[in-house]
Formats: structure tokens, sequence, C-alpha cells
């Protein structure tokens, strides 16, 4: 039997929240999206970087998942290539 875990093994004995799960799984559909708005707008991170005036190894980590990225953060991300952050109702209902 190997002696590492796989994700799957760590997060069931960390015992997150189904509101915690839910909070990781927004974050990552979030910097997914901010991923793809840049590839969109086909810039590099260097460019990025230039354009928002965030640093490229801080977008390299944001985009590899390493850092959270705070609002203030991918605001100056997102508005040099068109976008913004809205907030807006979930689909689905809450318990």
């Amino acid at each position: 039997m190997s002696k590492f875990k796989n994700w799957k093994e760590v997060k069931k004995e960390l015992e997150f929240t189904p509101e915690e799960i839910e909070e990781m799984e927004l974050e990552k559909e979030v910097i997914k999206a901010t991923i793809e708005a840049r590839k969109n707008a086909n810039l590099t991170q260097q460019q990025l970087s230039e354009l928002s005036g965030i640093i490229q190894p801080s977008i390299a980590k944001i985009e590899n998942f390493v850092r959270t990225p705070q609002y203030t953060t991918l605001i100056k991300l997102l508005y040099p290539m068109g976008y913004t952050i809205r907030v807006v109702p979930l689909k689905k209902t809450r318990k």
C-alpha cells in the first residue's frame, strides 16, 4: 500500500463541510474563467501583468491554484480584458 494519499482521501479526512466544498468549487470556477478570459484576449501572463499591474509570478500562482486571489486582485486582472465581477443569485436553492 502506498504511503501517499490522493486528494479524495485527504478531503475525506479533513471533513470539509458542504459549504466549504462549495466555496472551493466556486473559487476554482472563478479562476478557470479568469484564465479563459486571458486566453480569449490572446494575452500572455506577462502581457496581463503589464496591463493590470499584478506581477506575473502572482498571476502564475493564481492560475496554478497555489494562491487564492483577493477580489481586488481579480478586478485588476479582469478589468483590462473587459470583464468585471458581478454578484448573481445561485441557480440551486440552499437548505
